[in-house]
């Protein structure tokens, strides 16, 4: 197996143990009830996409 020739510095470790790094996942607000949802897809509170009902949702 290959060893490398030169030691890697801290710098580049760091760098590419940043571009691994935990990120929070977006959310968009739903401005008719206020509920928090992934953005581009169906609010699974009320069933609304783009201000329209695409799904009924028992309540």
């Amino acid at each position: 197996m290959g060893q490398p020739k030169r030691k890697q510095s801290k710098q580049r470790t760091r760098i590419r143990r940043a571009a691994n790094k935990f990120e929070l996942p977006q959310v968009s607000k739903d401005p008719t009830d206020g509920t928090f949802f992934m953005p581009h897809r169906v609010n699974p509170s009320n069933g609304m996409y783009r201000g329209r009902q695409v799904i009924s949702v028992k309540v």
